[in-house]
């Protein structure tokens, strides 16, 4: 049974430094959107589940950040700060003269709170869903991180090939049994499209598997997040094993200590993917939350 959409989007495109976005849009065509920001190798498409389970028709507008779903690649090493620029060029184009409630997941989440924090005044609300930072790291580590990254350039890593979707898709449900088949069917056609060769390849480019050369600083993540003042909502989902990983830079106490307006909520039955596994809760939890902190 195929997943059907109750609030199909709208696909259009915006050139945002110099690259070609792909973006959905959701709900009505007046008024200022939520913008909806993905995680790592995923793409705007699979916030359908969330969207179709709100309530309300609110305008929604989602980005492929480059270099996957169905933006421009660049062929080469992707740094993260791009997706601070590229989030800055969307505001400028979709919310020139007001400030924007951000929704990311993972990778999106991140970019939404230190975006917060470096440009406050552009920023109503953020909902963060599992976007929590990566582990700490030691100077020690650079050599052999610069090491990897060198060795890498010489044999890039490469996504996988599957002779179909229903091959993906039937990955994806063994991968997380918390994905019901209609929506891991779903998310296979978003992630993959058609190769010269009749398999299906994942549709973002393989250098987003390249390792950054450059260590993460945690302690920087931090005072971004220390300088958000607009209210966060940050979402867990009490299977993930990302949370668990981090330990104490992860607790509520922790996370409490850096943002001056923090609601924190756990999805008991979801993991990482909590916007696949339980769309129906989690959109309960954002729409109450944003009624009281970012009303239309």
């Amino acid at each position: 049974m195929s997943y059907a959409a109750r609030r199909p989007p709208v696909a259009g495109e915006l050139v945002l430094r110099g690259l070609r976005h792909r973006v959905l849009r959701w709900g009505p065509a007046s008024g200022l959107p939520l913008v909806f920001l993905h995680g790592w190798a995923d793409a705007a498409d699979s916030f359908q589940f969330l969207v179709d389970s709100l309530r309300e028709p609110w305008p929604i507008l989602a980005l492929d950040w480059r270099g996957f779903g169905g933006s421009e690649w660049t062929h080469a090493p992707y740094w993260f700060p791009d997706y601070l620029a590229d989030l800055d060029a969307l505001l400028e184009a979709v919310h020139p003269a007001s400030p924007a409630t951000l929704v990311g997941h993972s990778m999106g989440g991140n970019v939404a709170a230190l975006y917060a924090g470096i440009r406050p005044e552009r920023v109503r609300a953020v909902v963060n869903l599992e976007g929590f930072g990566l582990k700490r790291t030691a100077a020690a580590e650079a050599p052999g991180r610069y090491r990897r990254w060198l060795d890498e350039l010489r044999s890039p890593p490469a996504f996988g090939r599957y002779r179909s979707r229903a091959e993906f898709a039937a990955m994806l449900a063994r991968r997380n049994p918390r994905l019901p088949p209609e929506r891991a069917e779903f998310v296979a056609t978003a992630w993959t499209r058609a190769a010269a060769d009749g398999q299906f390849e994942v549709s973002a480019d393989p250098a987003h598997k390249l390792v950054n050369p450059v260590l993460y600083r945690r302690e920087e993540a931090e005072a971004c997040w220390r300088a958000c003042r607009a209210p966060v909502l940050m979402v867990f989902g009490g299977r993930s094993e990302f949370r668990a990983a981090l330990g104490a830079d992860a607790t509520d106490e922790y996370f409490g200590a850096l943002f001056s307006e923090l609601t924190i909520e756990t999805l008991p039955a979801a993991g990482h993917m909590l916007h696949h596994e339980e769309p129906g809760a989690l959109a309960a939890l954002i729409e109450g939350w944003l009624v009281r902190h970012a009303p239309r």
